[in-house]
C-alpha cells in the first residue's frame, strides 16, 4: 500500500483514571499505522522498555490488549502529542502540518498524574510547548524507543529508569 503524504491520525489516548506517568509518542509511525497497535515495529524497544521498568519481562510477547492492561494496571497512561499530520514514511522529520493532541484536557482527567515522559526529541519539543506551565507534573525527555534512534537496549533502559521512581 502507497501511503504518500496523507494525513496520519493518532490512536486514542490509552490510560486509567488513576495513571501515575503518561508517555507521549509523537505520531505512530507505518508499522502501528498498519497493525492499529501503539509501538508495533518489531524493532521498537518500548515494550522491553516498559517491561524491564515493571518487572515484566514477558511483556512484548502478551498479545496488544494484555500490554495494554498491564501498563494501565501499572499506573501508566500512552499518547502522543500530535492529533494528526501529514507524513510520507515513518520518521518524525517528516511530518508536516501537526495538529496538536489536547495534552491539557487529557492531564486534568488524571488527577494522580506525577509524570510526562516523552518518547523522543520531537514528542518532547511539541509536547513541552504544550503543557509547560499548564502542569504540576514533572515533564521528563526521553530518548526515543524506535529503531531510527540507534543506541543499545541498554542505553536507553539507563535513560528511562528516571521513570522508576513514579511507577511505585
Amino acid at each position: 500500500m502507497d501511503w504518500g503524504n496523507a494525513r496520519r491520525h493518532a490512536f486514542p489516548p490509552v490510560f486509567g483514571v488513576h495513571a501515575r506517568v503518561l508517555i507521549l509518542g509523537s505520531l505512530p509511525g507505518e508499522a502501528s499505522l498498519k497493525a492499529a497497535q501503539y509501538y508495533a515495529h518489531p524493532q521498537n524497544s518500548f515494550w522491553r522498555l516498559m517491561g524491564s521498568l515493571l518487572g515484566q519481562s514477558d511483556l512484548a510477547s502478551l498479545p496488544y490488549e494484555a500490554r495494554l492492561e498491564s501498563l494501565k494496571a501499572a499506573r501508566v497512561g500512552l499518547w502522543d502529542v500530535i492529533a494528526s499530520a501529514e507524513r510520507k514514511g515513518s520518521l518524525d522529520a517528516a511530518i508536516r502540518t501537526p495538529e496538536a493532541a489536547d495534552l491539557i484536557a487529557l492531564t486534568h482527567r488524571l488527577p494522580d498524574l506525577r509524570a510526562i515522559a516523552f518518547n523522543g526529541g520531537t514528542a518532547a519539543r511539541h509536547g513541552r510547548r504544550i503543557l509547560e506551565g499548564a502542569t504540576t507534573a514533572a515533564l521528563i525527555d526521553l530518548p526515543s524507543s524506535s529503531p531510527a534512534h540507534a543506541r543499545a537496549f541498554e542505553e536507553k533502559l539507563a535513560h528511562w529508569r528516571v521513570l522508576e521512581p513514579y511507577l511505585g
